[in-house]
């Protein structure tokens, strides 16, 4: 059967050759584990992968999502494989097991992440989303917004976004105009507009959790004024119960070149005087608590740029065996010769191997950045912590531009193995430059 997402043999190399993941069950944290668990968890992700999410790659992509009266409807052939998605708990894998999530090492994780990643990643992003705010909830929270929101985040009943950018306000962060007044009951009164926040309003969740950076009145100018607030969709009432919505209203969604399957959305806080939010974490401490999730969002993102190549060059290489076109080098001269599959001719194997080279550094680079945070978990001691911490500081940046910037040119080399089909909408490469562009 030929590889479609990811080829296993590559992914336990890296898993089990190169970084030796299995030596990590050997520590209290991840006893429960072994290397048959590791690879029941990763075959039972690729079936889920392959059967299920992949066939709504393409479908997702035709249908797009489409936004009406402040609603966005997601592809409809995404519920189904949510559900799925959900129902198999395969959205928390590195959380705890108290908090319904599966415990797994980030490394392990990663191989999880490849397939699923590999097959659909706008759905696989927005079941996900739950996750990365929570996990701000979970480092900054207090005990009592842990109790509400964690759990259904981390469950994917609940989405999450990460709401930072505003039209004057991009990588000048500090130029926010988003505002929060603090009301008699501790809550915020937040006030507002935010761009660019991807899966900000979908149909797929009950709910959204909006971690929203803005300025406490009086707070300093630049980023040492900004502080975090939670600004859920729907207001979670103290016993877990969704109330009200809480005036937190999507004004409309990007047309984009590809992700048409990822809703981009602009968000209005506060626009009725109704939008309540919670502090998370310090007032002023904003910047240093969203860099916790940026750091994540920046991984993911390599990630996607590196799944993206990985699944092209494994079109291009499937194509290029079956595609029968032109003689064998050998026989160039002899017209009576057969017509062979393009995979023997020179420079269509130069063009694989280029991939295929990529690719696996690709793969390398990513396992050994979730590779540093087990072992900074793992640290017995503070400085040992300190040089993983440090190492994947270095790392993270690098993964993020070079997986994006060199996913990009494995997808072209791929359409240019498929010569003119590939830019046609008969084969999926043409999707996968548009969606890494």
């Amino acid at each position: 059967m030929a590889q479609l997402i990811a080829d296993r043999r590559d992914v336990d190399f890296v898993l089990y050759e190169q970084l030796e993941t299995d030596k990590l069950c050997k520590n209290k944290k991840y006893n429960g584990f072994n290397k048959k668990t590791f690879d029941m968890i990763i075959s039972e992700a690729r079936n889920l992968a392959i059967k299920e999410i992949l066939p709504t790659f393409a479908e997702g992509d035709r249908e797009g999502t489409v936004f009406e009266n402040g609603t966005v409807r997601m592809p409809k052939c995404f519920h189904r494989a949510y559900n799925l998605f959900r129902k198999g708990e395969w959205t928390a894998l590195t959380a705890s097991a108290e908090l319904g999530g599966q415990g797994l090492p980030m490394t392990a994780a990663q191989a999880v992440v490849e397939y699923f990643l590999g097959a659909n990643y706008t759905l696989t992003l927005c079941a996900w989303s739950g996750v990365g705010a929570g996990e701000l909830v979970e480092a900054f929270g207090t005990s009592k917004q842990k109790d509400l929101f964690l759990k259904k985040m981390y469950s994917g009943e609940w989405g999450g976004t990460m709401a930072l950018t505003e039209a004057n306000a991009g990588s000048d962060v500090g130029a926010l105009t988003t505002t929060a007044v603090k009301n008699d009951d501790g809550t915020y009164s937040i006030t507002g507009s935010k761009i660019f926040i991807t899966n900000a309003e979908q149909d797929l969740t009950e709910n959204i959790i909006n971690p929203v950076l803005a300025r406490i009145e009086g707070a300093p100018a630049g980023t040492k004024g900004i502080s975090l607030f939670l600004v859920p969709k729907i207001w979670v009432n103290d016993d877990g119960s969704m109330g009200e919505p809480n005036d937190v209203v999507c004004t409309g969604i990007e047309e984009k070149m590809g992700m048409h399957g990822s809703p981009t959305c602009s968000l209005t806080f506060g626009g009725k005087g109704r939008c309540r939010g919670l502090l998370l974490g310090e007032e002023n401490k904003g910047m240093r608590a969203m860099f916790h999730m940026i750091n994540s969002a920046r991984l993911i993102v390599g990630a996607v740029g590196f799944t993206n190549a990985s699944t092209a060059y494994l079109y291009a290489a499937n194509y290029a065996k079956e595609r029968i076109q032109g003689r064998a080098l050998e026989n160039a001269m002899n017209p009576d010769a057969p017509s062979v599959p393009i995979i023997q001719h020179p420079d269509v194997r130069r063009m694989l191997m280029w991939m295929k080279s990529h690719v696996d550094g690709m793969r390398s680079l990513i396992y050994y950045g979730a590779h540093l945070m087990d072992m900074e978990e793992l640290a017995t001691t503070i400085e040992e912590g300190e040089y993983y911490q440090n190492l994947l500081s270095l790392l993270t940046p690098v993964i993020k531009s070079f997986c994006s910037d060199r996913g990009f040119d494995v997808c072209s080399e791929a359409m240019q193995v498929f010569g003119g089909y590939g830019y046609t909408k008969d084969f999926p490469i043409e999707q996968h430059l548009r969606d890494r562009r």
